[in-house]
């Protein structure tokens, strides 16, 4: 196995346990050694996406808020396009809509280059996707902060507040009957809040590994939208609307 694809699944086991020990990972990595298997955290750890914990447990290195970008873009890589994908699918011609931050939302702007719509965003992501693209594009002022490519802060706030989207695109980080959608930053969870008041069909895209779980702050209710996500689970069945995302 290639050291970028053994990485990958690394990432991907102690995004879904949040703390795991080393030999934990050579058993579920069984094509690796041990000692691949620390030299690859050592690589992660010096790349600063993981960080290294007394006792042989990694854990995702965070940012202040957020775990940065550029760790959640190697993380269930297959399931967040296919998720993308599909949301792409719900819009129509002519819609307003809103890309918020996060990678899983981004990958829905390769399916919308073609349609003509308008996309307000505050993801800096997208922005070099605009110049090959159909639809018109209105890029959020505010504050950049890089390590989740995302606009943010009141000036972003007073801008939304004055608008009004058909339907909106959202990341979190976690969903759960109390916690409803929830993300680490205080910021992003007031954007999505307004977004959310502001939009006629809200939908939130998060792969399974976010299933349950809760950061620091609650943005809103898993009633008050539709999840968009790649399994089911007893949350979803009984207390929200959601879709499984499936493109056969």
């Amino acid at each position: 196995m290639i050291p970028y694809v053994r990485r990958k699944q690394i990432l991907e086991e102690v995004e879904k346990k949040e703390i795991v020990y080393v030999g934990e990972l050579a058993e579920t990595i069984n094509s690796a050694s041990l000692s691949t298997i620390r030299r690859d955290l050592k690589t992660l750890a010096e790349e600063g996406q993981i960080e290294l914990l007394r006792g042989g447990a990694v854990r995702i290195k965070e940012d202040s808020y957020e775990t940065p970008i550029r760790t959640k873009e190697l993380l269930n890589i297959e399931k967040k396009d296919q998720i993308a994908k599909f949301a792409a699918s719900l819009v129509n011609e002519g819609d307003v809509i809103y890309i918020d931050s996060g990678t899983t939302v981004f990958e829905m702007v390769k399916y919308l280059k073609e349609k003509n719509i308008k996309v307000v965003t505050s993801n800096t992501k997208v922005i070099p996707e605009i110049y090959d693209a159909k639809f018109s594009c209105i890029v959020l002022g505010g504050e950049v902060t890089k390590s989740l490519a995302s606009i943010s802060g009141p000036l972003t706030e007073t801008q939304l507040e004055s608008m009004f989207f058909d339907k909106a695109f959202l990341g979190a980080s976690g969903y759960g009957l109390k916690s409803g959608i929830n993300t680490a930053d205080p910021k992003e969870a007031k954007k999505k809040e307004i977004v959310k008041n502001n939009t006629v069909d809200v939908y939130v895209l998060m792969d399974s590994s976010k299933a349950n779980k809760t950061t620091f702050c609650k943005a809103f209710d898993i009633q008050e939208c539709t999840i968009i996500t790649d399994e089911s689970n007893d949350t979803l069945e009984k207390h929200a609307k959601y879709y499984i995302a499936d493109m056969t």
